[in-house]
């Protein structure tokens, strides 16, 4: 039998940590699913999914740890079922830009939980605009609407957030 782990992995970032963490999954029996990994603020930091038989979860564990030893921090969680599926729900893609600004993730995120939405996917990124060089926050979130809601009264309450904090904000079904 497998057992799904969840692996949060946070160090100085260096060449060879990936290949550390997937040698350790691999050298088990394991498996690699899935993973999002960055280069932020210097650091590498990343969750990834793996798969490893039952009877080579401690040792995982345990080559884990010894990972630590080079300056990496992992936690593993053992993965349970999923709390959400986009087939619960219907699946949409919602875009921001527009100057920087402190609070534009608090009242976004704020206005998709009160009308319970979640949010499976948030990216946000600071840059600077080619011109004036001033600074731009992006943001992209994929989040499924529960069933029942009214996809556009959300999008006119989305749309009266963004005209508060002054971005431009696109709401539109998710890719497939």
């Amino acid at each position: 039998m497998l057992t799904s782990i969840v692996l949060t992995i946070f160090g100085k970032d260096r060449p060879g940590l990936v290949e550390s963490v997937a040698a350790s999954v691999v050298s088990r029996g394991g498996n690699w699913l899935e993973s999002r990994l960055l280069h932020l603020g210097g650091h590498f930091t990343g969750i990834v999914r793996v798969e490893i038989p039952d009877e080579k979860h401690s040792e995982l564990l345990a080559a884990l740890h010894d990972l630590e030893k080079t300056g990496l921090s992992i936690v593993a969680h053992e993965a349970g079922p999923p709390t959400s599926d986009a087939s619960n729900g219907r699946p949409v893609t919602i875009e921001v830009i527009g100057h920087d600004r402190p609070g534009i993730v608090r009242a976004i995120s704020r206005a998709l939980a009160s009308s319970g939405v979640n949010v499976e996917e948030l990216t946000t990124e600071r840059t600077s605009a080619p011109m004036s060089g001033e600074a731009i926050f992006k943001a992209r979130a994929d989040v499924v609407l529960p069933d029942g809601l009214d996809a556009s009264a959300l999008r006119g309450e989305l749309e009266r957030v963004a005209e508060d904090l002054m971005v431009d904000l696109t709401f539109r079904p998710a890719e497939e």
